[in-house]
């Protein structure tokens, strides 16, 4: 499993969406960011915002598209093409309506689910191979809800639960970061938070 160099957080910029379901791979990167003490810049060559951490000794940029959702994927390119990172070497941390809340999943490669943004990455990189931290956020029942219901604010108990469980991945990094992804796939699938 290759290192990884890029981990892209998915969401919809500006404050209208900031509480929104649909941020939850913004709310992972911000998290990231919060821990290792570094602030987002603006970087308009990534169409996004960007910061550099180092994590166990391995250099990872941190973006957050500022393309909205749907065309995540010129901003995942720009940084990818700019510093030669394979799509291999790429995390993206999105929303999963496919998983409940409090749980969190690591995938490498596959398809798009139905997710706009990841649908927009492979297209843009022509490749499925990257990684995927999946953070769910429950499904409302019905298909017709979803672009509602991921454009809204969950509720207190499931905000703090999405917390809990981002935070368990952050746990992980190191592990992930440096492709050892078994263990921390062997924790991260057995865990569900709240219990």
């Amino acid at each position: 499993m290759c290192k990884v160099k890029a981990i892209v957080g998915l969401g919809n910029p500006g404050p209208k969406y900031a509480e929104t379901r649909h941020n939850a791979g913004f709310w992972f990167v911000d998290e990231v960011a919060r821990q290792q003490g570094v602030q987002f810049r603006p970087e308009a060559k990534f169409h996004g915002e960007a910061a550099r951490v180092s994590i166990d000794g391995n250099d990872v940029w941190l973006l957050k598209p500022s393309t909205f959702m749907n065309c995540s994927g010129k901003s995942v390119q720009a940084l990818a093409r700019f510093y030669r990172i394979p799509p291999e070497a790429i995390l993206v941390a999105h929303d999963e309506l496919d998983l409940p809340v409090g749980t969190v999943r690591l995938k490498r490669g596959g398809g798009h689910g139905g997710h706009n943004g990841l649908k927009d990455i492979i297209k843009a990189l022509g490749s499925r191979e990257f990684g995927r931290l999946r953070i769910g956020i429950d499904h409302p029942g019905d298909r017709n809800q979803v672009v509602d219901y991921v454009l809204k604010a969950p509720g207190k108990l499931a905000r703090q639960l999405i917390d809990d469980a981002i935070y368990e991945a952050t746990r992980y990094l190191p592990e992930i970061v440096s492709g050892d992804w078994e263990r921390a796939m062997n924790h991260l699938h057995a865990f569900k938070a709240g219990n």
